[in-house]
C-alpha cells in the first residue's frame, strides 16, 4: 500500500530534528525536511549530512529532493521499508553511528532485518562511489573540454550545484526557455483587436491565381450547388443558381 503524500517540515538545527525523529519517527510517514544550503543558517542550518545521520538513527532514509529557493531545499526523508535497498555509503554512516554509539531502536532493527534478508551484504555503489564504465569515460575523451583544466572547473561546477540542492536537470532549462518564448513570438496578434502580426493566409490557385480565404470560401460554395445530371451514359455538370437570382430574374422578366 502506498504512503500518502507527506508533508513538509522546518526545524531549526539537528538538534531539533533528532528531537523530532525521537517523538515521530514510529508514527509518521514521511516528511519533506527543510535543509540549508551551504553557508544558511536561516530559517534552518541543518544540512543534509546532519539531517542523514539522525534518519539512519531512528532507521529511516532519504529520498527525492527539489529546490525551494536560494537558501533552502528540501529532501524526502521517510521510514525504510523491508524492501527498501542499501547503498555502500550508507553502510558506512551506520557503521560509524554504531562505533559513535548514535544508533537507536528504530535504526537497529532496520539493520538487523537487512543483515538477515541479504541487503547488507547487497549493498550496492552509490553516486559518490560508483566506478565510471570505460566506454563512457573513452567517449568522454572526445567532448568539447580539451584541457584538464577546463575539466575539473566543470567538475567543480556541479559540485558546488549539488551542494546547493541542484541536479543536472535545469542545465536545459535554457532550451526550455527559447521554446516557450518561440511559442510567445508564434502567439503574438492571436488576440482580439486587429492582431498585429498576423499573415494573411494566401493560398495559390491552379491557375497561379493568390485566392483569399473569402475567395476560397465561395469558390467551395459554387461547387456545392453544382449538381450532377445523367443524361443517357454521359455525366454532365450542371450549375444550379441560387433561389434568390433565379427569383430576382424571373421578376425582371414579366412585362
Amino acid at each position: 500500500m502506498p504512503r500518502p503524500d507527506v508533508s513538509p517540515l522546518t526545524v531549526l538545527n539537528a538538534t531539533a530534528w533528532t528531537s523530532w525523529l525521537s517523538k515521530n519517527a514510529q508514527k509518521s510517514s514521511g516528511v519533506w525536511l527543510t535543509l540549508a544550503k551551504k553557508g544558511v543558517t536561516s530559517p534552518t542550518s541543518l544540512t543534509y549530512s546532519e539531517a542523514l545521520d539522525e534518519a539512519l538513527c531512528y532507521g529511516w532514509i532519504d529520498g527525492q529532493r527539489k529546490s525551494c529557493d536560494e537558501k533552502t531545499f528540501a529532501q524526502r526523508f521517510t521510514p525504510r521499508t523491508g524492501k527498501s535497498g542499501w547503498s555502500k555509503r550508507n553502510v558506512g554512516i551506520v557503521e560509524r553511528l554504531e562505533r559513535e554509539g548514535r544508533m537507536k531502536a528504530g535504526g537497529v532493527a532496520a539493520v538487523v532485518a537487512a543483515k538477515a534478508d541479504g541487503r547488507w551484504e547487497r549493498a550496492y555503489a552509490g553516486s559518490a562511489t560508483a566506478v565510471a564504465d570505460p566506454a563512457f569515460l573513452e567517449a568522454l575523451e572526445g567532448n568539447e573540454l580539451k584541457t584538464e583544466a577546463g575539466r575539473t572547473r566543470k567538475i567543480q561546477e556541479f559540485v558546488v550545484m549539488l551542494e546547493n540542492g541542484g541536479t543536472i536537470y535545469p542545465q536545459n532549462s535554457k532550451v526550455m526557455e527559447e521554446d516557450k518564448d518561440g511559442r510567445e513570438e508564434q502567439g503574438k496578434g492571436k488576440g482580439k483587436g486587429k492582431g498585429k502580426g498576423k499573415a494573411k493566409r494566401i493560398a495559390t490557385s491552379e491557375s497561379g491565381d493568390e485566392t483569399t480565404p473569402s475567395v476560397q470560401k465561395r469558390a467551395k460554395k459554387g461547387k456545392a450547388e453544382a449538381s450532377k445530371v445523367e443524361v443517357g451514359t454521359k455525366v454532365v455538370e450542371e450549375k444550379v443558381e441560387p433561389r434568390r437570382r433565379q427569383g430576382l430574374r424571373q421578376r425582371k422578366e414579366k412585362p
